[in-house]
C-alpha cells in the first residue's frame, strides 16, 4: 500500500447488528404485544371498578337472616363490585408476595422461565442447556416439571393460597354482610326513567 492510498476502515454491516438484536426476546414485537395486552386489560379493569366509597359504606351492612340470604347477597355483590372484588383479591396476594420476598423472587424467576425460554422464544434455533439441545415440546415439559416443583413442592404454594383463600373469605364476608337491595333498586329506577323518557319522545 503506498503512502498516499486512503486508509480503509471497518464497516459495519448495520442490518447485521439488528438482526442479531432481534433475537432478544424482550425486542420481540410478540413480548411488547403481550405487555401492551396486560397494561390494557389492567386498566381495563380498574376503569370498570364501583367507586370504593361505595363499597366501604357501612350503613349498607347487616347481618344476613341465613344461608341462602347470605349465598344471595354475594351473588349479586359479586355481580356488581365485581372488578372491586378482583382488585382486592389481586392487592391480597401482592401483600403476601411483598412480605415473603422469596416467594415473590422465585415466581418471578419461574414467570421470566416461562416467557424467555418458551412463550417468546423462536424455536430456530433450538434451546441448549449445558452443551445439551432441548426441542421445543422437551422445554414444555421441562418448564411444567420446573412449575409444579415450584408451585407444590416449595413454600412458594402455601404463599399463593392462602392468600387466595384469605382474599376470597375477604370478599364472601363483605358481600355477605353488605345489604345489595338499593344498589339494583336505583339501577333499575335509572332503566324504567330511561324507557320512560324515551317513550315520552317517541310519542
Amino acid at each position: 500500500m503506498s503512502p498516499s492510498s486512503p486508509a480503509i476502515l471497518p464497516i459495519t454491516n448495520p442490518q447485521t447488528i439488528s438482526a442479531g438484536e432481534s433475537q432478544s426476546p424482550v425486542a420481540t414485537p410478540a413480548f411488547r404485544a403481550f405487555i401492551n395486552h396486560i397494561t390494557e386489560t389492567v386498566n381495563s379493569g380498574l376503569s370498570k371498578c364501583r367507586p370504593w366509597s361505595e363499597l366501604a359504606d357501612l350503613s349498607t351492612f347487616s347481618k344476613p337472616e341465613s344461608l341462602s340470604d347470605a349465598a344471595s347477597r354475594i351473588q349479586r355483590n359479586y355481580s356488581y363490585f365485581r372488578s372491586n372484588y378482583l382488585a382486592v383479591v389481586v392487592a391480597v396476594l401482592g401483600v403476601s408476595l411483598l412480605t415473603n420476598p422469596f416467594s415473590l423472587i422465585v415466581l418471578l424467576g419461574l414467570l421470566a422461565a416461562w416467557l424467555f425460554l418458551y412463550l417468546f422464544r423462536p424455536s430456530d434455533p433450538p434451546l441448549v442447556i449445558f452443551g445439551r439441545t432441548f426441542s421445543e415440546r422437551q422445554t414444555l415439559g421441562l418448564l411444567v416439571v420446573l412449575s409444579i416443583v415450584v408451585i407444590f413442592l416449595t413454600n412458594v404454594g402455601h404463599v399463593v393460597i392462602s392468600a387466595l383463600l384469605v382474599g376470597i373469605a375477604i370478599v364472601c364476608a363483605h358481600g355477605a354482610f353488605r345489604t345489595p337491595e338499593y344498589l339494583f333498586l336505583e339501577e333499575q329506577e335509572a332503566a324504567m326513567g330511561g324507557c320512560s323518557a324515551n317513550t315520552k319522545v317517541g310519542s
